[in-house]
């Protein structure tokens, strides 16, 4: 079974790619040209931490949702190509998506989000 993303039961995503190791989290969405409507990269911490996220070498603009330990939202931004920046506190999951993501699905702080972090290994 492939993973798919929900917010709150709704299905945002069926293209999911997870960001385990440290190097996948570096590398992110850099040097890619552009990601489909469907896709998410879900980064993976090990325990809840401050996340810097950054577009260098981001080719496009993205949305990207910052979720704590039970998957809620607790921030979202929309970034634009290299001068893109978002600091959080607390956060466990980070999700980088097609921008206007955010918009489409009227995304909303304590929002739900639902994936299953074990498939796709």
């Amino acid at each position: 079974m492939l993973p798919v993303l929900k917010y709150d039961g709704v299905m945002i995503a069926n293209n999911i790619e997870f960001a385990r190791t440290m190097a996948k989290q570096a590398m992110g969405l850099m040097f890619r040209r552009s990601i489909l409507p469907d896709y998410s990269m879900i980064f993976i911490l090990k325990k809840p931490s401050e996340v810097n996220v950054h577009m260098l070498f981001v080719f496009f603009p993205i949305d990207v949702i910052f979720l704590n330990n039970e998957k809620k939202i607790m921030g979202f931004s929309g970034l634009k190509p290299w001068v893109g920046y978002k600091t959080m506190e607390d956060i466990k999951y980070v999700l980088e998506m097609k921008a206007g993501t955010i918009v489409k699905f009227n995304l909303s702080i304590g929002g739900q989000m639902e994936f299953d972090e074990n498939l796709n290994r």
